[in-house]
């Protein structure tokens, strides 16, 4: 990373993890073009989810803000271990955010704002995205959120 990403994160005190194994047939992160696109990330810490269940149900609002920020983490991770370095990320095209919710629950948008929030923290300018955020019945692993990035990177000279 270069130092003003560094600098940036020691200011937010932001230590990037190690990029999580896909535990199936599928790669964490692929390639089309100048894009890349994350597989879904969970929001894992030290291998265990930080939380668990349905939003409106067993989780608030700002449980679920902080699930999707560690799970915009997991992504900026994962393009890391991709890419070698967060420098060659010209811009974040987009994010989707699945939120696990109660039936009843129409708050995926302020979920959402944790990653999104983040991502602009964590990298500046070249993290403002596009955004959906889809609210949905269960996701893996009982997670509350899930989400997956569509990242546009400078090709290599």
């Amino acid at each position: 990373m270069s130092q003003t990403i560094e600098k940036r994160w020691a200011e937010l005190g932001i230590e990037l993890p190690a990029a999580a194994k896909s535990m199936a047939n599928y790669l964490p992160v692929t390639a089309s073009g100048s894009l890349i696109l994350t597989s879904g990330q969970l929001p894992l810490a030290d291998g265990k989810l930080i939380a668990t269940g349905l939003l409106g149900r067993d989780l608030d609002v700002a449980a679920g803000a902080l699930a999707a920020k560690q799970c915009a983490l997991n992504v900026l991770a994962q393009a890391q271990a991709y890419l070698g370095s967060l420098e060659r990320i010209a811009r974040l095209v987009k994010i989707t955010v699945f939120v696990a919710s109660a039936p009843d629950f129409t708050e995926q948008h302020l979920v959402a704002n944790g990653a999104s929030d983040f991502l602009v923290a964590a990298i500046g300018e070249k993290g403002k995205h596009a955004r959906s955020a889809v609210g949905v019945a269960a996701l893996p692993m009982n997670a509350p959120v899930e989400i997956e990035a569509i990242i546009e990177v400078v090709q290599e000279q």
